[in-house]
Order: structure tokens, then C-alpha cells, then sequence
């Protein structure tokens, strides 16, 4: 199976001219020229690696790439221009794994992707599914009857501490000392049972059940591969 690439670069001469050098390497590639763009087709999409132009005509590449890192923790390139040391800089910050300045030798970028390609070949990927939902650790995505999934972010971490604990009691302070209290955040009596209600409305499947006294228990098989 090919290794997706999302390239979103408003260049359209020179996002055609790495598409075209990246399709030869074997890649499929996804172009994008706005970051609204972007987002919708990494949303629709499994991708393996993302290539960003840092200034962009609409949106920022810097915006898109926080965004990204909400919820998935795939590879990222930045594209900038020569010498932009605080673009490098922030783009870091962001959470880039690499850079490549303007202008460049498509061997090199080539070169860099290939090198980070072989970090996904080699990274175990878990996905975890259960019926008919499908949950891809790597990525912090779901898919549902094969289309994607939209979750708030602690709904999705909800989601996937009961997809890793099939089968399990545990009350409401146990869920919530897991998913919320990572992040030290204040959580009400009401918090726990509001996001599994929501959740539970979603995924329309009943597999969360509330054992009187007790807590919550996810009562479906789940599979790790």
C-alpha cells in the first residue's frame, strides 16, 4: 500500500512539480493549495507525512500545523523561505520534524521525505476497532462505517480509554482521573456522564453501559492490531 503525503503549498507551478517528482518515488500525494484545504482532506484521509508551505496566499501554515497537532502526531516538513530563522524556529515549536528552505533541490526534500518515511515503516501503528469504528492511535483519528469520525478532543480520549479497557468497571472518578486529569483540568460530578452521553450519541452503537453503583463498562470485543 502506498504512503499518503499531503502537500499543501499555493505555488501551484511548484506543487505540481513535487507531486509529480514524489508520485515517481513511489508516494501517493494529496495537494492542497489553502490550509482550509488541507485540514478537509487530512480529515478524509489516512496521511503519512505533511509537507507545508509556512506562507500561504490564504491561511497560515503555522495555524494548520497547531491544528494538526491537536490530534494527530504525523510527520510534518515545512517549507520556507531562505533563511527565515523565526519561521524555523516557531515551526519547531509547532511541532515540525523537519524543515527545507526556498529555493530547493527536489533531491533533497525527496531525500527528507524518504528518511522520515522510514521512521513510519518501522514505528509500530496500533489501531483499535470495534464494530464498525475504527481508531488509529498514530494518527488520533476515527473512522465509522469507513467514513471519518468527528470527536472533541476528549471525546476521542474517552473513547480510546474504553477501546484499551474492554470489559472493565470503573466509576467516575476513575475516568475521570484518566482522561481529564492529565490535563489538569477541574472536572464536575456532570463531566464524565455529559461526554459519555455525547459520545455514546455518535458512535450510535451501545456499548457503554452504566452499571448502577458502580460506573461505566464497554461490553464490546475489541481487536488491536
Amino acid at each position: 500500500m502506498k504512503k499518503t503525503i499531503l502537500l499543501l503549498e499555493d505555488d501551484r507551478n511548484l506543487n505540481r512539480g513535487i507531486s509529480m517528482r514524489l508520485e515517481k518515488e513511489g508516494f501517493r500525494v494529496l495537494s492542497a493549495f489553502t490550509a482550509s484545504g488541507a485540514e478537509d482532506l487530512f480529515e478524509k484521509n489516512e496521511v503519512h507525512l505533511i509537507i507545508s508551505d509556512i506562507n500561504l496566499s490564504e491561511g497560515s501554515g503555522l495555524d494548520f500545523c497547531r491544528k494538526i497537532r491537536e490530534k494527530s502526531n504525523v510527520y510534518i516538513i515545512f517549507l520556507t523561505a531562505l533563511d527565515q530563522e523565526i519561521d524555523i524556529v516557531t515551526g519547531y515549536d509547532m511541532g515540525a520534524d523537519d524543515y527545507i528552505t526556498k529555493p530547493f533541490s527536489l533531491m533533497v526534500l525527496v531525500s527528507k521525505v524518504h528518511a522520515l518515511m522510514k521512521r513510519v515503516s518501522t514505528e509500530k501503528t496500533s489501531t483499535l476497532k470495534c464494530s464498525d469504528i475504527r481508531v488509529s492511535l498514530k494518527e488520533m483519528k476515527v473512522w465509522k462505517g469507513g467514513e471519518p469520525l468527528s470527536l472533541s478532543k476528549k471525546e476521542l480520549q474517552l473513547l480510546i480509554f474504553f477501546l484499551e479497557n474492554p470489559q472493565q468497571i470503573f466509576s467516575k472518578e476513575q475516568i475521570a482521573e484518566a482522561v481529564w486529569d492529565i490535563d489538569g483540568q477541574f472536572v464536575d460530578d456532570n463531566t464524565v456522564p455529559v461526554n459519555i452521553s455525547r459520545l455514546k450519541a455518535k458512535l450510535e452503537i451501545d456499548a457503554v453501559q452504566n452499571v448502577r453503583g458502580m460506573g461505566y463498562i464497554w461490553t464490546k470485543d475489541v481487536t488491536n492490531e
